[in-house]
């Protein structure tokens, strides 16, 4: 279903993403942080629900409905870094910051700290061009 975005992004020097494209690429990375840590909980879906449909203003059947696909999109795609990558071109620095935010809201929804989730974060920030105090002062906000 999504075998031509996911040929974009994996290809040697792949173009910016069309801002549908990065849309549902940012969405995926939030269900792969999400998904990190092996437990997917209910707490996290509908909290990526509703960062999604307040980022981009959809009502709750758009913003369900880019989720689903972003839950797809995430389960066929290789890795983090093509993800990451793509968003970091198609993004300006300080939006990447509120994603950081995003991220750790996301992996703090269902109410645990996580190693392996945290291990996700510090590799994602690094990806998007953001450092470790960047990453951390993302988490003091969201807590």
């Amino acid at each position: 279903m999504f075998a031509d975005l996911l040929r974009r992004m994996t290809a040697p020097a792949p173009a910016p993403l069309s801002a549908p494209d990065a849309r549902l690429a940012l969405a995926a990375l939030l269900v792969r942080v999400a998904r990190s840590d092996g437990d997917y909980a209910d707490s996290e879906a509908r909290e990526i629900t509703r960062r999604l449909a307040d980022r981009y203003q959809l009502n709750e059947s758009a913003a369900l409905q880019l989720r689903h696909d972003a839950e797809t999109l995430e389960s066929e795609a290789p890795d983090t870094v093509r993800f990451t990558q793509a968003i970091k071109d198609a993004v300006k620095h300080e939006a990447r910051l509120e994603i950081m935010e995003t991220l750790w809201a996301i992996a703090l929804a269902d109410g645990e700290r996580d190693a392996q989730e945290d291990t996700q974060l510090r590799l994602v920030a690094n990806l998007l061009g953001l450092s470790d105090v960047d990453s951390a002062k993302a988490r003091q906000r969201v807590q």
